[in-house]
């Protein structure tokens, strides 16, 4: 009722996405092959895109037992992820890498001491105070970044820090690929295109998990970046029924849906303000992403699958939520002016997506 394999994909090349990376935190859970296989099956059925499932790091997501990463590889898994929830158990955490490894996969963690965020809705500081909610201080993602990031370091294995969010993150990310720890880190547009003001007025599209943070934290978020730190953006497409969102701040669901609007925020706040290149934008979302999945893409080279995505740079568009491809409408850019819209998407030669018919 949130979204499906076939409205996602049509979101996704709605988006100018040729291959989307599913996380496994679903009804059900992909946490077996069986799962991964039928992930796969029914994306060749209904998608429009490639979709690479990506396995759970523990059974049912519950942080106790490993999951049979070696079965899910084979089944067409591309990585491992208790995306929604942190491995919490370190000793788990030190030995889903080590397994991961194994298969040639990596462990993407969620970044979350549930000690610190429990019972948190947004960003810890004056304006949740005034707002009368509860805080998510900074440091519930941090702690877990450091543990991780030593995790990554003590083992010479590598690990994938998702949705970074906060300023003291990209530092601890910055240092540790200084000494060679082989760590891969990524954010998403919310995190450089908002800040926690967007939550005034209780507005639950602006409410997601790590929350929306400060104008320091955008900077730092941005300079990442630029500068090679965060590796490449990641949408976090996180769709929800609107009676999940229209309800209070308190109780609404964590997330937003992002496929539709990554790249033309991304072209929006980035390039078009000076920060990055084109170029480098389109390393950031494409080949490097592709690469670390170990899938053709973000290259044009002849032999190289019909990938390929058509963005008017130059006319600016109204985001409508009405208009979007995806089943959910929780998105806070609605009625955003921006740049980057996608006109035409190619997914092997096949035109999957045209926004002039």
């Amino acid at each position: 009722y949130k979204e499906d394999i076939a409205t996602g994909t049509r979101s996704a090349a709605a988006g100018g996405f040729t291959t989307v990376a599913c996380m496994p935190n679903t009804d059900p859970v992909c946490d077996r092959a069986a799962i991964v296989r039928a992930i796969r099956l029914r994306a060749e059925e209904v998608g429009v895109v490639r979709v690479l499932p990506i396995g759970a790091v523990s059974k049912g997501l519950k942080g106790v037992e490993l999951s049979e990463m070696g079965l899910m590889a084979e089944a067409g898994a591309v990585g491992v992820s208790d995306d929604g929830s942190p491995v919490f158990d370190a000793d788990l955490m030190r030995k889903a890498v080590q397994y991961a490894a194994e298969f040639g996969l990596r462990v993407i963690s969620h970044c979350e001491e549930l000690s610190l965020s429990a019972e948190g809705h947004m960003n810890e500081g004056a304006l949740a105070v005034r707002m009368g909610l509860r805080g998510i201080p900074s440091l519930a993602e941090e702690i877990m970044v450091a543990r991780d990031l030593l995790i990554a370091e003590d083992l010479d294995l590598p690990i994938h820090l998702a949705h970074l969010s906060s300023a003291r993150s990209v530092r601890m990310v910055r240092e540790a690929k200084r000494r060679g720890v082989p760590v891969t880190a990524e954010t998403c547009p919310h995190y450089f295109a908002l800040t926690e003001e967007a939550c005034r007025g209780y507005n639950t599209n602006a409410k997601m998990n790590p929350p929306l943070r400060t104008e320091r934290d955008v900077e730092a978020i941005v300079e990442g970046l630029a500068d090679g730190t965060l590796d490449w953006i990641a949408t976090d497409h996180a769709p929800h029924h609107a009676d999940e969102k229209d309800t209070d701040f308190a109780l609404a669901k964590n997330g937003i849906i992002g496929f539709e609007t990554a790249f033309p925020l991304a072209y929006t706040f980035l390039v078009r303000t000076g920060r990055m290149t084109l170029p480098l934008l389109l390393d950031r979302m494409s080949r490097k992403p592709a690469a670390f999945l170990g899938v053709p893409g973000g290259s044009l080279e002849p032999g190289n699958p019909a990938d390929l995505a058509v963005l008017d740079l130059d006319t600016p568009f109204r985001v409508d939520p009405g208009l979007l491809r995806s089943k959910a409408r929780n998105t806070p850019f609605g009625g955003w002016t921006l740049h980057g819209k996608p006109l035409m998407t190619l997914a092997g030669g096949r035109i999957v997506h045209d926004a002039l018919r």
